[in-house]
């Protein structure tokens, strides 16, 4: 019986003993006297020594990406990689390549455009550069996810077929359900609200769909979206908070559990302040005329350039890498945002901003039934379609607020990507479909 699988990053520990590896033949080196075969699984490399009369023979017909069993001596050795090798191998195939990669996957960078990385991702994929800002992004999910279960939150899952548009009609996708008109969910917004109710404190990690005509490096159809919400609370800096707390787990836990891979692409993580500083809306905009080369007064959300202008004064005057925008117009907030009821025409609703882009919209929300009739009213929108959600500020809610976090534009800004894709596994654009 052959021994038990040994992963190639522990390898070291076995010097001296007979084990079993396995993963895909990462690279082929085939010298006069040797040939040294890279094996790569899940976390790492191991090198595997082919040397002597006929041994070479032993690695015929296993081209570059085939699956291998290797069974062989660990053996000490300072020039390869984790300073062991394993010696003496009998190789058996597990799952042959039939052709080769769409760029060769045993190269430090990755030789290949995005589009051809795309048009390939389960394969591309397995390059350890592209793989690395996965392994990011679920380092991330599992620190929000810990954040939240630390603080008594309760994990749902929400529908994504809907009866009607969560903020507005103009970018959602329509579908036939069953001979009913249906919408691909473009949050939970509406359904976390209700649990509430239930449980007081809920998050959810979910799929989100947006069909805005957006092709920019920083928008997709589909994302993955990281949503809290709870009650209880005086005000959206309740919920910010928490927020704050929970970007300070999420970098937390990537530097615990994907530590390899932030420094397989340099990221360099950011300190997430206890208090991380924020600016009033119509303040920002009055910095920005003051000290940039254009007046925004007047508009009523943040461009772009003033994005990244508020994150370059943030950093510049507060050391931190984060800001918090409070006091957004209603007029750039869905409707179930709480106004503020010391200044007429803004919001309880803020955007938190990191290294020049909005990553996360939260606030209070509305919780008396009224409120959201009026609120309906005041834009001219009838309340029939909402009558299911409305249903539930009926019968008492308490004054609550939430945020939801883009998964893959926090990733792409973390690791400085250039384009959101490049951290995505199989995204979905106004252009693309497959794989």
């Amino acid at each position: 019986m052959s021994p038990a699988r040994v992963m190639a990053a522990d390898l070291a520990a076995h010097v001296g003993r007979q084990v079993t590896i396995a993963g895909w033949l990462h690279r082929k080196r085939e010298l006069k006297s040797v040939t040294f075969l890279v094996i790569r699984d899940r976390t790492g490399l191991a090198q595997v020594v082919l040397a002597g009369p006929g041994e070479a023979a032993k690695a015929a017909g296993y081209p570059e990406e085939s699956v291998l069993a290797v069974t062989g001596l660990v053996t000490a050795s300072e020039q390869a990689p984790g300073g062991v090798e394993v010696t003496r191998p009998e190789l058996a195939g597990l799952g042959e390549a039939t052709e080769p990669p769409p760029f060769d996957l045993y190269r430090p960078a990755v030789g290949a455009a995005l589009p051809t990385v795309l048009d390939h991702a389960p394969t591309s994929l397995r390059h350890p550069v592209l793989r690395a800002g996965l392994e990011i992004s679920a380092a991330s999910v599992a620190g929000f996810r810990a954040a939240l279960g630390a603080r008594g939150f309760t994990e749902i899952h929400t529908p994504k077929i809907v009866e009607s548009a969560t903020e507005s009609g103009a970018s959602v996708f329509g579908i036939d359900y069953f001979g009913r008109p249906a919408y691909l969910a473009q949050s939970p917004q509406f359904y976390k609200q209700a649990m509430v109710g239930v449980f007081e404190r809920v998050f959810e990690v979910g799929p989100v769909f947006r069909a805005e005509p957006h092709d920019t490096a920083r928008h997709l159809a589909q994302y993955t979206s990281l949503d809290a919400e709870f009650g209880f609370i005086e005000d959206h800096r309740d919920v910010m908070a928490v927020l704050t707390g929970v970007f300070a787990q999420m970098v937390a836990t990537v530097a615990e559990r994907a530590r390899p891979a932030a420094e397989l692409l340099g990221v360099k993580l950011p300190d997430v302040p206890a208090q991380i500083p924020d600016v009033h809306f119509t303040r920002a905009q009055e910095l920005i005329a003051a000290g940039a080369g254009w007046d925004p007064r007047g508009e009523p959300d943040l461009s772009p350039a003033d994005e990244r202008w508020l994150c370059e004064w943030a950093l510049r005057e507060h050391g931190s890498e984060f800001v918090y925008v409070t006091g957004f117009p209603l007029a750039a907030k869905p409707f179930y945002t709480h106004p503020d009821p010391a200044r007429a025409g803004y919001t309880n609703g803020f955007d938190l901003l990191f290294r020049g882009l909005e990553l996360v919209t939260g606030g209070q929300r509305l919780h008396r039934y009224g409120d959201y009739l009026a609120a309906l009213a005041a834009l001219g929108l009838d309340p029939a379609p909402y009558a299911s959600y409305l249903r539930v500020f009926k019968h008492g809610m308490p004054p609550h607020g939430g945020f939801a976090i883009g998964l893959e534009r926090w990733t792409a800004r973390l690791t400085g990507v250039a384009n959101i894709r490049q951290v995505t596994a199989f995204p979905r654009d106004s252009h693309r479909l497959s794989p």
